[in-house]
């Protein structure tokens, strides 16, 4: 099986593990995880292998960021930035972990740093981060997902809205990118969100 071949079998079985998870509410609670993967894993928020680099459309000219994980040094403080975030929610230490990587035009580094600063309530820098997320890779629904929820959290339901299109025109309405923030916006207006 061909390099590609052996990614295209991962995004699937990636895919297929989402189209079958629930939609539950807990999927917004701290730290993010929407569960429902094998123990230690989570499915919002899978830890990249040399066969998944990214919750993203499939690759176009972007082959060169999208080969970073190929790095086992980059992967392995990738992942060490990820548990920070996700198992200590340690968000100022996991934004120097990813600035440190020197990778900050990398849609998932830039995603997470964004993440990590939204979770810091300082949005204006989250905004600029999830930007810097979306023109290095316009089609990173998971960034398109987490400014989604931001957007909600700075009452812009509209702009919600948007995002939770454009997540529909990557991945369609069964991805769990879509159903959480599709989820969130059917909550009241003024809802505190903790994810």
């Amino acid at each position: 099986m061909n390099r590609s071949s052996a990614r295209q079998l991962a995004l699937a079985t990636f895919v297929a593990a989402f189209v079958a998870t629930p939609i539950t509410i807990p999927a917004f609670a701290a730290g993010g995880g929407g569960g429902g993967g094998p123990p230690g894993e989570d499915i919002m928020h899978p830890k990249p292998s040399s066969d998944t680099q990214s919750t993203s459309a499939p690759k176009t000219k972007k082959a060169k960021k999208q080969s970073l994980f190929d790095d086992p040094a980059f992967a392995k403080a990738y992942r060490v930035a990820y548990d920070t975030i996700y198992d200590r929610h340690d968000y100022t230490s996991a934004i120097e972990q990813l600035r440190a990587l020197g990778h900050d035009d990398f849609a998932n580094v830039a995603n997470l740093i964004g993440y990590s600063y939204r979770k810091l309530g300082d949005y204006k820098e989250s905004q600029v981060w999830y930007e810097r997320a979306l023109k290095s890779d316009p089609n990173h629904v998971l960034t398109w997902n987490y400014y989604g929820l931001w957007q909600i959290e700075q009452g812009n339901r509209d702009q919600a809205l948007y995002h939770l299109s454009r997540i529909k025109a990557l991945c369609g309405t069964d991805c769990e990118e879509y159903r959480t923030l599709a989820a969130a916006l059917e909550l009241p207006p003024g809802t505190g969100l903790v994810y």
